[in-house]
């Protein structure tokens, strides 16, 4: 029967193995997605506890009714989107666009119903944040898609005059701007909704028309 002495060598010995092991594959990792990799960071991020994932699912506040003339004012802006004359299957589009990009669950569910009853395809929303890589989306509607990503993240990257000109070719000028308006609107509904943690999932559609 062995003793206790030649027990605790081999736990010894096996966590050195592990702990060799465990080098190697940091080692494989880290050449695989160096630190600047997307996929490594996404890797590296933090993930929220259960109980604060819980909490992220309740509202902060109701803004609506903590600053009705401001969200008025918003609201009124969207009512100008919404009948400027731009098609209602481009802008739910451009509304979903922007909120993928912005991580708004609140806008996503809405959005997403709101396409779905106007009689937009399950196919076309599922791949709408790979649009350039399906043959799904109109010339136009590329060209609304395009221009949606660039305001949105405008911080990252200057509105390039070769976008700007591909635009052109698609919209009249008043339709940029009402585009442009439009793609304001959802980014502040966006900005709006996830700070203050508005939940998502009761959303009902509102009728085609």
């Amino acid at each position: 029967m062995p003793d206790n002495k030649s027990r605790m060598e081999r736990v010894a010995s096996n966590t050195s193995s592990r702990s060799h092991l465990d080098e190697l594959l940091d080692k494989a990792l880290a050449e695989t997605f160096p630190a600047s990799d997307p996929i490594a960071i996404e890797f590296d991020r933090p993930q929220p506890a259960a109980n604060e994932r819980r909490s992220m699912m309740k509202s902060r506040l109701d803004y609506w009714k903590v600053s009705p003339q401001g969200f008025a004012a918003l609201r009124h802006l969207n009512d100008y989107v919404e009948g400027c004359g731009l098609e209602r299957s481009l802008l739910e589009l451009v509304k979903t666009r922007a909120s993928q990009i912005n991580g708004c669950a609140y806008c996503l569910d809405m959005h997403t119903k709101d396409a779905r009853a106007a009689g937009e395809s399950e196919q076309r929303l599922y791949t709408l944040s790979a649009w350039r890589e399906t043959p799904f989306f109109s010339e136009r509607e590329r060209a609304a898609l395009a221009w949606t990503e660039a305001i949105t993240k405008i911080s990252e990257h200057p509105i390039e005059d070769a976008l700007y000109t591909e635009l052109q070719q698609y919209f009249s000028e008043k339709e940029i701007v009402d585009l442009t308006l439009a793609i304001i609107t959802i980014n502040g509904w966006n900005r709006l909704a996830i700070p203050f943690r508005t939940p998502a999932g009761s959303y009902k559609p509102r009728a085609s028309g």
